[in-house]
């Protein structure tokens, strides 16, 4: 095995890389695995490993870094979003940028009802309640029934049209809209103002980019009931956090459900942790035990097929 022939894991957080390692070595590549934070660290790591290709995590793949790499031939992004890959650069100089769109749509449909109900049923006041010697189904404030509230769902992709047909089920009435205006789709459209004036739950599922960047700002808000709550299992960047927050204190909104966060991870003093009307999870929405495998090894496949210009 020879330099030329490596891909770096710039970042992760999983418990082994021995999925990845099994698919790169098998190839007959080295894969090396480092933990960086940020650009500076990436352009270090990856210029003393001489890689070809790149895994990515969290770290910033920004225009100096691929600048930086003229080795490198391919950026593979665990998971869904790019935002973090500098796509311009990297079709400039001719990177292939390769991620998994299609692993976890399940999942994150799921851990989306979840915290739908969560909020809407009053799962968590009643479970602190109980904790603290308070038996009284009050605590969960005001309770109705699915099937007399519309869910509103910001992107039509996989996971939202997945988590239409869920809450579908339940009696939700569903509306939609996508700001890309992509595809087609089963669910009711309407426009953003429409949905955001209409609709008791919004849920976000859109991708993030320089035109989704605070897509839910102190205005978008400010349309909302207030009795709506919103959950976010997208991206943090998709919601204004600092125009939430007020919201969410002067009571312009009901509640919030957040598996994702601008601020990652969430500082302790973050003003969001104490506030009792929302539920934050540590961007988890992804992860079963077969959503991770099949992530790891569909990332790894895909940046192989990248440097042997094979499709998979």
């Amino acid at each position: 095995m020879t330099d030329g022939r490596r891909i770096l894991i710039t970042d992760c957080d999983h418990p082994t890389v021995d999925v990845e390692r099994a698919i790169v070595e098998g190839a007959g590549l080295v894969l090396d695995v480092a933990s960086c934070r940020t650009a500076e660290d990436v352009i270090a790591a990856a210029t003393a490993s001489a890689a070809v290709g790149l895994i990515v995590q969290y770290a910033p793949i920004t225009g100096d870094v691929l600048r930086a790499l003229p080795g490198c031939r391919v950026v593979g992004r665990y998971g869904v979003g790019l935002d973090t890959i500098d796509l311009a650069t990297a079709a400039e100089l001719d990177i292939a940028v390769v991620n998994v769109p299609d692993y976890c749509t399940d999942e994150v449909a799921d851990h989306a009802l979840g915290l739908i109900l969560a909020l809407t049923r009053g799962i968590v006041p009643l479970d602190r309640g109980v904790r603290q010697g308070t038996w009284d189904f009050r605590l969960a404030g005001r309770v109705r029934r699915a099937s007399s509230q519309r869910l509103g769902i910001i992107g039509l992709g996989r996971i939202g049209t997945a988590l239409a047909a869920r809450a579908g089920a339940l009696g939700f009435d569903v509306v939609g809209t996508d700001p890309r205006g992509s595809g087609r789709s089963e669910v009711t459209l309407v426009d953003l103002e429409t949905l955001l004036r209409t609709s008791d739950v919004v849920s976000i599922h859109a991708p993030l980019d320089a035109t989704t960047r605070h897509l839910i700002d102190a205005e978008a808000l400010g349309m909302m009931r207030p009795t709506a709550i919103v959950i976010n299992t997208s991206r943090g960047g998709l919601i204004d956090q600092d125009a939430l927050v007020d919201a969410l204190r002067s009571g312009r909104i009901a509640g919030a459900a957040l598996d994702v966060l601008e601020r990652e991870p969430i500082p302790v003093d973050d003003p969001l942790i104490g506030l009792p009307n929302v539920v934050l999870t540590p961007h988890a929405a992804f992860y079963s035990e077969e959503s991770l495998v099949e992530m790891k090894r569909k990332v790894s496949e895909r940046v192989l097929a990248a440097l042997t210009g094979s499709r998979r």
